[in-house]
């Protein structure tokens, strides 16, 4: 008795592998979704799912956390696109919200430095001692967690938000969005005026930056507007802390310089809904109509008297200009209850759309059926 007992006190500290064959599927009728979708269960209990990234080598999404120091590997069945085995591939860490992975390596953002764990795929089991990319980026923790990924240009891109709700900073690197090498050198601002950044992808066609931005606080519930924005060529400057949503003056800092010096958003998303992951489309399995266009997981408000976000919106594109802006999938707010926060989405190569949630733990999957 007494071995078992140690045996499996030894299991729950280790935490390194968990089969997700007996996990009970949670109701999620409560979701609203177009015609023909559905929603469903990907993986739960992953503590605090935020941002999402898949192995090209092998069926494994990988899952950075915020308010914990993990980061998980879920391995899934390609033929069923049903989650496996979960494994902890790090622990320890300081604020693991982003991950990105690239020819065999996993990239992980802490709050002032990128780790890497290499031959991650063949290593769930045991993995490898992170390796320290680059560690001089603000240790600021306002702001400071990170969503990264790699541009077509090779290069990592990597934010580094405002460390307040507005302020100036003469350090230049604070809000904006920056970009490396995969060896950590060539540090360069890649765009300036950027308050704070979780999210952001490249048009497939164009190769062009798009991301979202997550407006100031305590201008009121209306105002101003999260905010997306396109910056198809380096050095362009969004704005922050002079001006928001592109037309707003702020009320400290906008006397310095007029709106009309700053790249305005290519749509302005609902005031503080927190617009965080986004990817273009570039699935087979839905509609053609979805081809292209950008789905973007909203968060959710925290300080606004009527609360709203916690749901994944569209913004449909017409060539390069963004055209409109609605509601995908909706019901993680019902009244004034949460019942799961939006955080990343991520497209798996059957053409579904995973959606992480830090609220319930969870990772959902979007599919499409033809009635």
């Amino acid at each position: 008795m007494r071995l078992l007992v140690l045996f499996i006190v030894a299991l729950v500290l280790t935490g390194c592998s968990r089969s997700t064959d007996a996990l009970e599927p949670q109701r999620l009728d409560y979701i609203k979704l177009p015609p023909g979708f559905h929603i469903e269960v990907f993986v739960s209990n992953i503590k605090n799912a935020r941002s999402l990234s898949l192995s090209t080598r092998k069926p494994i999404v990988f899952v950075g956390t915020r308010r914990k120091d993990r980061v998980y590997a879920v391995v899934y069945d390609p033929q069923t696109m049903k989650a496996k085995q979960t494994y902890v591939i790090a622990s320890g860490l300081n604020t693991p919200n982003g991950v990105a992975y690239r020819d065999g390596s996993l990239y992980i953002a802490e709050i002032n430095r990128i780790l890497r764990l290499d031959n991650i795929d063949e290593r769930l089991e045991n993995p490898p001692q992170p390796v320290v990319v680059f560690d001089g980026y603000p240790t600021d923790k306002h702001h400071g967690w990170k969503f990264i990924r790699f541009g077509p240009d090779g290069k990592l891109y990597v934010p580094v938000g405002a460390p307040c709700n507005v302020c100036e900073r003469s350090d230049s690197i604070y809000a904006t969005i920056t970009r490396i090498n995969p060896d950590g050198t060539g540090l360069e601002i890649f765009a300036h005026g950027v308050r704070n950044s979780v999210g952001f992808d490249w048009h497939p066609e164009t190769k062009e930056l798009w991301f979202t931005d997550n407006g100031r606080d305590w201008l009121g519930d209306d105002l101003p507007p999260d905010e997306l924005n396109h910056a198809p060529v380096k050095g362009l400057h969004f704005g922050f802390p002079y001006c928001h949503g592109g037309d707003i003056p702020d009320p400290k800092f906008g006397q310095k310089y007029p709106c009309s010096r700053f790249q305005p958003p290519a749509m302005k998303l609902g005031p503080h809904v927190a617009s965080l992951g986004m990817r273009f489309y570039t699935g087979t399995m839905f509609p053609e109509k979805y081809r292209n266009q950008i789905f973007i997981a909203e968060h959710g408000s925290w300080n606004r008297s009527v609360p709203i976000g916690y749901r994944v919106t569209l913004v449909r594109l017409n060539g390069n200009t963004a055209v409109s802006y609605e509601v995908f999938a909706e019901g993680w707010l019902q009244g004034n209850e949460r019942r799961g926060r939006p955080v990343d989405v991520e497209i798996l190569p059957d053409g579904s759309l995973l959606v992480s949630d830090d609220y319930a733990d969870a990772i959902y999957r979007i599919y499409y059926t033809k009635r």
